[in-house]
């Protein structure tokens, strides 16, 4: 193990506070984690993206799309979490859990990925990402709260959702999430290619730890493929990545999903999350470099679809805010001289209102968490030995 490697923040359990690099104080930090949260979780019609289900049960809801999604509830899960809302938390699971999950045909054992707020599915078939996000909060929702009775014994459910989403299709009915042979997550379970925006090695890392122990050979495998995967799907100038890319890393534009757009925002936040906790690559820091230096002279309100070599396109950027939030939860990483900008950018930039504001908000309240040290790995009680 590198000594650069032992400064992550898995070995460490210190988190860096970038808002305090520019200058904020630890109480305007924590007044600006807690404003954020209550705009998005209990304020008004204008920014709220949570809303309450009777008395044990609530969704966040995708406003542009008049939906619940599997990517959301997980993301609210993890929210949670970290900001030690068990009530919250599970509220949102005991939704997914009643509503989304699948319990027959070729995905039972998986989430619908689009309900409707009344729990009715638009779907029947999942989104990796949100099983991903699934499983890694429930785990930290073990270790921080400890488990309760079903649904909310939390790190059962987790391990039992790794197992699915690793070994269906063994019985010869449905598909598994995770290629078995390259180790690469894939966009859907019963197609082969994927989105680099999905790839959370830092996640894998954990999984190796905490998953069944049959599956934690896979999850260490997994988590070195997916970094070895981001280098070949950014771009080595611009250090955009596609929406959907072939497993060799070229984009995948059948359907026009190509380009850098709304998915492929995550990847930077991704990359600079861990390098914070893991410090594995230090090819991340040129990454999150390039994708910082590229938007440097761009404003956010003429944000574009990109391709990836960097040319823009017609079509205005859907989601402007959860893109500088990314760029700038980039800076974990980063070490050039956008990074510090992109962070104070984030801090200026409100949390966006109207119609489109979900997935811009969640991008930002990750960002907001991360570069306040306050998105953590929470390990079990006795510690962790890796």
């Amino acid at each position: 193990m590198s000594t650069e490697r032992r400064q992550g923040a898995f070995y460490t359990d210190r988190y860096r506070n970038v808002f305090r690099e520019i200058g904020k104080s630890e109480a305007e930090i924590a007044a600006r984690v807690e404003e954020t949260w209550t705009k998005l979780f209990v304020g008004g019609e204008d920014t709220r993206i949570y809303y309450e289900a009777g008395d044990d049960m609530g969704y966040l809801l995708d406003t542009g799309n008049h939906d619940v999604r599997t990517e959301g509830m997980s993301y609210g899960m993890m929210m949670a979490v970290q900001l030690d809302r068990r009530d919250v938390f599970d509220r949102i699971w005991k939704w997914t859990r009643t509503y989304m999950y699948m319990t027959e045909g070729e995905n039972a054992g998986y989430f619908a990925w689009s309900c409707n707020p009344d729990g009715s599915k638009r779907s029947r078939g999942p989104a990796p990402d949100g099983e991903e996000y699934f499983a890694m909060a429930l785990l930290f929702a073990s270790h921080r709260w400890g488990d309760g009775p079903a649904p909310f014994d939390y790190g059962k459910q987790a391990r039992d959702l790794l197992r699915t989403c690793l070994h269906k299709g063994e019985d010869g009915i449905g598909h598994p999430m995770w290629n078995p042979d390259n180790k690469l997550i894939k966009f859907v379970p019963n197609c082969e290619f994927t989105d680099p925006s999905y790839h959370l090695p830092h996640f894998y890392e954990l999984f190796a730890l905490w998953a069944y122990p049959e599956d934690r050979a896979f999850w260490r495998e997994a988590a070195e493929a997916s970094r070895a995967y981001l280098r070949t799907a950014c771009h080595p100038v611009t250090g955009l990545a596609p929406e959907y890319a072939y497993y060799d890393g070229t984009p995948n534009d059948e359907r026009g999903y190509g380009k850098f757009f709304s998915d492929a925002y995550r990847v930077a936040a991704n990359i600079g999350l861990d390098y914070e906790w893991f410090r594995a690559d230090e090819w991340q820091p040129g990454a999150a470099n390039r994708i910082q230096a590229f938007f440097a002279d761009k404003p956010a309100d003429d944000y574009r679809r990109y391709t990836i070599e960097g040319e823009p396109l017609e079509e205005k950027s859907l989601h402007p805010v959860g893109l500088l939030a990314t760029n700038a939860m980039a800076s974990l990483a980063a070490d050039g001289p956008n990074a510090m900008a992109c962070v104070q950018l984030l801090w200026d930039t409100p949390v966006r209102t109207g119609e489109r504001r979900y997935y811009d908000n969640c991008l930002y309240l990750f960002a907001i968490l991360a570069l306040s040290g306050n998105y953590r790995i929470w390990k079990p009680s006795n510690g962790t030995v890796r």
